[in-house]
């Protein structure tokens, strides 16, 4: 990560030509060098149609179509991508209130999501509510640090998941923000919420030991910041080590670019945000020279 170069956030038309700069088709075809591209979402809440035309600050904006062909065209450039989302895709419009979930994981599906975690909006229908429309999830849901072993959702939500794209192993894990004072009990019943820094440690030691991964992801639903104590991706990223990119959610923060921090070994990790409601698209390119990642650019890309 010596060399960082970042585009800004661009409007959906513009935002093709400029993906085109992320090519360099010289670097990727010498020998060892390795191009791997990294698209994500947060706190879409249901949002499958744009913002409507009056809509005071988003107006137009958004759209599971538009977004659906924006991903089409990156994966047509580069078939090493992996689309990934940091939870909160329930819940926001009436889409939610009468399917249940279901419109929202198909849709998702159909996009070809490779992997989600889940927000705090995911228990809004309460274990059982988010049990029933999983079988339209074509793609795993990922938790490494809601203990579901005495629900309903026992067997249905994965600790992690590898990847391997063009020979570079990709290991995902995902973590959930503390439940408790923030959904009612009744809606998450017995689902354990474990320390996400101690699990952190966990899954990076069996991802980068065990399942030897090149590049390590966490899906966060924990927040961007606070300003008291509670845990957030900057404080996770700082405390923890192997976590190579945190894609987050939860505080619906809009990040230009991403955000570096040293980690408890004094390596850099990268925390991405996207926003709210899929008005923004997150795109990171990884580069890697003999498995070990030689650059990457970064590009918040307007729906």
């Amino acid at each position: 990560m010596q060399r960082r170069h970042f585009i800004k956030q661009t409007a959906a038309g513009s935002a093709l030509l400029a993906t085109g700069s992320f090519g360099l088709s010289a670097f990727v075809n010498a020998p060892g060098k390795k191009h791997i591209t990294i698209l994500h979402t947060n706190d879409t809440h249901s949002r499958l149609d744009p913002f409507p035309a009056n809509d005071a600050r988003y107006a137009n904006k958004g759209g599971v179509a538009r977004r659906a062909t924006l991903i089409e065209n990156i994966r047509k450039e580069n078939q090493n991508t992996l689309l990934l989302d940091a939870g909160d895709y329930f819940q926001g419009t009436p889409y939610f209130n009468f399917y249940g979930g279901e419109l929202e994981l198909k849709f998702m599906s159909m996009l070809g999501y490779d992997a989600a975690t889940i927000g705090n909006h995911e228990f809004d229908n309460g274990l059982e509510g988010l049990l029933a429309p999983l079988p339209h999830a074509n793609f795993p849901i990922i938790s490494s640090n809601y203990n579901f072993s005495n629900t309903v959702l026992d067997g249905f939500v994965e600790k992690y998941r590898t990847f391997e794209k063009d020979g570079i192993k990709v290991g995902v894990f995902g973590l959930g923000v503390e439940l408790e004072g923030l959904v009612t009990k009744k809606l998450y019943q017995e689902t354990r919420y474990q320390d996400p820094i101690e699990i952190s440690q966990e899954m990076t030691r069996i991802l980068k030991d065990e399942e030897q991964c090149d590049l390590i992801i966490c899906l966060s639903h924990l927040g961007y910041s606070y300003e008291d104590d509670k845990i957030s991706d900057i404080k996770l990223a700082k405390a923890t080590k192997n976590i190579d990119l945190i894609l987050g959610g939860h505080t619906h923060t809009f990040l230009l670019k991403p955000t570096i921090v040293k980690n408890i070994d004094d390596q850099e990790v990268l925390i991405n945000q996207v926003g709210f409601g899929g008005i923004n698209l997150g795109r990171i390119d990884f580069y890697f020279e003999e498995k070990k990642i030689n650059d990457f650019k970064s590009n918040s890309i307007m729906v």
